[in-house]
């Protein structure tokens, strides 16, 4: 199935054990994220079809956290590595047509995964039609679809890439490029389950919690056997079925549409809800907190060289300083000093109520950096820094967005 995950909110969350929601990190374990689970990522530069080359990688960062059964996987601003496998700029006949798979997982500590992705749609109408045929290649079509392409699919795995375009037919009548800007959210699909080590302790349960265990499954295949979404065996197991019967569902209630059993869905197929528990509050582990604090004080370096100050905090005489950037570099900069105390408080601290009024208390200071960007001219790279920060901030606090 296929996901393109924007920022869900969960109304309440899932009844697990909480004796593990501890500060410190747990002992490392392998957690497998299953094959057909989606993926939503945003590109971090432009991929257009009147430039593209086979061969060509680009980037895209993951939107928003993923953990597997109650445990981080892949934190948000991890990045996933495309490559350009087909390409066709438009001719005055023919719109262009780009081919992309996904082959490198990056986590935000560097940490790398070979992965097996190719892309997919979270539209109800695209996903069909790739769907219909499942040896499709899916591509990018030019000047269709909300991203600046359709994303469809085409030909077959086994065909010659030149079969793509002959299967496309009338939707290469617009003879147009394919031109996906910065910052487009794509749906990755997993062709492969891919094995993960768990990050951190385990959180409560929340609206990017991917439920894996058969009793989970189980459960969502007999609520949606009851719902008439699902007409398969309740077995536990996560197939094409159960994930086509998710997908279907998620878009009726008008939920990202990528047929992982996530946080949400199961909240809205009644699976075990609890009251109140989304007052538990999120605690970054040690590894995590280092993360965000040597990420918060490059941040400043970078927006100190930009306003041209030197280490030691000597202004540029020649220099006209705009107040705003002046608030930002103190707001940033106290931010950095926040982070390095929360980082040390996660360390030592055996308090888990104490460490999360930190943690809150942190996502406070980050909304002061917010306004302090408001009246600030800030450089691309320090507001595309400060983002990925942000996408960290977010498993604190799901309503920080």
């Amino acid at each position: 199935m296929t996901s393109t995950r924007t920022k869900s909110l969960a109304c309440g969350m899932w009844t697990l054990p909480l004796t593990l929601f501890a500060v410190a990190a747990l002992p490392a374990q392998r957690l497998v994220l299953p094959e057909g689970s989606v993926i939503i990522v945003r590109t971090s530069s432009p991929l257009e079809s009147s430039t593209a080359k086979v061969g060509q990688t680009f980037e895209t960062v993951v939107v928003d956290t993923m953990r597997v059964d109650n445990y981080t996987v892949i934190p948000a601003g991890s990045r996933i590595r495309g490559v350009v496998t087909f390409a066709q700029a438009a001719d005055r006949q023919r719109s262009g047509v780009i081919e992309v798979n996904f082959d490198r997982l990056t986590l935000p500590d560097g940490k790398a995964y070979n992965l097996t992705g190719k892309l997919t749609s979270t539209d109800a109408a695209e996903r069909r039609q790739i769907e219909s045929d499942p040896n499709a290649r899916v591509v990018l079509v030019g000047g269709r679809g909300g991203v600046g392409a359709a994303i469809a699919g085409a030909g077959s795995e086994r065909s010659p890439a030149s079969g793509i375009l002959a299967a496309l037919g009338n939707l290469l009548s617009e003879a147009r490029d394919v031109r996906v800007a910065a910052g487009t959210p794509l749906a990755v699909q997993l062709e492969q389950g891919l094995v993960l080590s768990r990050r951190g302790a385990a959180r409560a349960p929340d609206a990017f919690t991917i439920y894996t265990a058969a009793d989970r499954i189980r459960a969502a295949q007999q609520a949606l056997t009851q719902q008439n979404y699902y007409r398969g065996a309740i077995n536990g197991q996560l197939d094409d079925a159960t994930q086509r019967a998710l997908f279907e569902f998620q878009v009726d209630k008008g939920i990202i549409a990528t047929g992982n059993l996530d946080g949400r869905t199961a909240q809205a197929l009644g699976l075990t809800a609890t009251p109140g528990a989304a007052d538990v509050a999120a605690v970054l582990s040690p590894e995590e907190a280092a993360i965000l604090r040597r990420s918060a004080q490059a941040l400043v370096g970078r927006h100190r060289q930009d306003m041209a100050i030197s280490t030691t905090g000597r202004l540029d005489a020649r220099r006209a300083y705009a107040e705003g950037d002046v608030e930002l570099w103190f707001a940033l900069s106290a931010f950095a000093d926040n982070a390095s105390l929360y980082e040390q408080l996660v360390r030592v601290s055996g308090n888990v109520e104490g460490a999360a009024l930190a943690s809150k208390a942190l996502v406070g200071a980050a909304r002061r950096v917010d306004a302090a960007f408001q009246r600030a001219r800030a450089s691309s790279q320090v507001q595309g820094a400060w983002s990925s920060i942000r996408a960290q901030l977010a498993e604190l606090d799901p309503t920080y967005r």
